[in-house]
């Protein structure tokens, strides 16, 4: 998933939008990931239901906390590593989600600034 550089021209926006949306899948692709291993490892270790499992899964994954106590070494350690992995998936699947937005607004303003300066040049 290549960007312009700045020596190109703005992606016009229907290509942006698709590029919005091909990042957004991504995206949503390492959330639904991130939820079922947390769903599945809760389940396993925790010896919770599937649906205590999932709503733990997404509670950690958002950082809003746990719901459940996990009362065996086993179910506490997969909480720790989850909830460490947690942190560093919810800053990384927000980085792709805006990266192209960010990217749009950084170029714009790169754009309008080598059109100032070329300007004042002439």
């Amino acid at each position: 998933m290549k960007l312009e550089s700045r020596n190109q021209k703005v992606l016009p926006l229907p290509r942006f939008l698709f590029r919005l949306g091909r990042y957004g899948m991504f995206a949503l692709v390492l959330i639904l990931f991130s939820v079922l291993l947390g769903t599945i490892g809760y389940h396993h270790f925790g010896k919770i239901s599937w649906l205590d499992s999932f709503h733990m899964a997404c509670m950690i994954l958002t950082g809003m906390g746990p719901v459940v106590e996990m009362s065996t070494p086993p179910a506490k350690i997969f909480s720790s590593i989850y909830a460490l992995y947690s942190g560093v998936a919810f800053l990384s699947i927000s980085a792709v989600f805006f990266a192209p937005i960010i990217h749009r607004l950084l170029h714009i303003l790169h754009v309008e600034q080598d059109d100032n300066e070329n300007r004042r040049k002439e």
